[in-house]
């Protein structure tokens, strides 16, 4: 396969975007650069005539870009995404610059569609769609005046992707399997966020979890299972630990279910 088709498999995700000239002129350096599949969460103007003004040649993007109501929507089907910020974290996912991130994402490429994921132009992503991601991608920039347009952010990131692309055509991979590093296939967005949901559950059931007071035991366990990049079966086995561990507190409730005279239970 010619490496540039990789980019057939790279979404463009701008999240609530405030202005729609950013919108087109995300298009417009896309097209420059032969990406042509965007993804808008919940922007506040599109369509807009501005948008297109911007896009200049590069309209067939802009009308057949996919609004979505969440992130979650946005990223369905992905194996790999990267969240662009230049904002330090706490709890931090791996990062990588513009240039070593588009080649994780190429890389991933090959398996499945992934994702490059920009936020608003005032405060950029948010802890929670970080978290939503598997690395961060900084883009190095002055540090004295490191601030950089949706836009142009697009652009060198779309630069930077294509680059990616003609060193894979001047250097083709050793082998053709397209798999993770531990030969499986890459769980996708859905099938990680599915995980999450049921590792939550249990630890609330089991009592490990304060859903009053939660911490940031979530956002660890996401920092976690990012860095060990799952596979399809990995994740298979964790909910199937996970399902042994609730059929075995449902059995022990049933058991031993609580009385009115149990520790734990008030009277009337």
């Amino acid at each position: 396969m010619n490496p540039l088709h990789l980019l057939d498999k790279v979404r463009i995700v701008l999240s609530h975007t405030s202005h729609p000239g950013n919108i087109g002129g995300a298009a417009r350096a896309m097209k420059t650069m032969g990406l042509d599949s965007l993804y808008l969460v919940n922007p506040r103007f599109f369509p807009d005539k501005e948008a297109e003004r911007r896009a200049t040649g590069a309209l067939d993007i802009l009308h057949k870009a996919k609004v979505c109501d969440t992130l979650d929507e946005a990223l369905s089907g992905t194996v790999l995404a990267a969240a662009v910020t230049a904002r330090q974290r706490d709890l931090s996912h791996e990062v990588f610059d513009g240039r070593q991130g588009a080649t994780k994402l190429l890389d991933l490429a090959q398996e499945d569609f992934v994702a490059l994921v920009f936020g608003t132009e005032m405060s950029g992503l948010t802890t929670l769609e970080v978290s939503k991601c598997q690395i961060i991608i900084h883009i190095p920039a002055n540090p004295e005046y490191s601030s950089l347009n949706l836009a142009s952010a697009v652009q060198v990131m779309a630069y930077e992707l294509r680059m990616a692309c003609r060193d894979l055509l001047e250097t083709p991979p050793a082998s053709p399997t397209l798999t993770l590093h531990g030969g499986g296939m890459a769980a996708t967005f859905d099938e990680i966020e599915l995980l999450y949901a049921h590792l939550e559950q249990v630890a609330i059931s089991s009592g490990f979890l304060d859903p009053q007071e939660p911490k940031r035991l979530m956002q660890r366990m996401r920092r976690l299972f990012a860095r060990a990049r799952l596979e399809k079966e990995e994740v298979n086995i964790l909910r199937g630990i996970l399902s042994a561990c609730e059929k075995r507190m449902q059995t022990k409730a049933a058991a031993f279910p609580l009385t009115p005279d149990a520790p734990g239970c008030e009277r009337n």
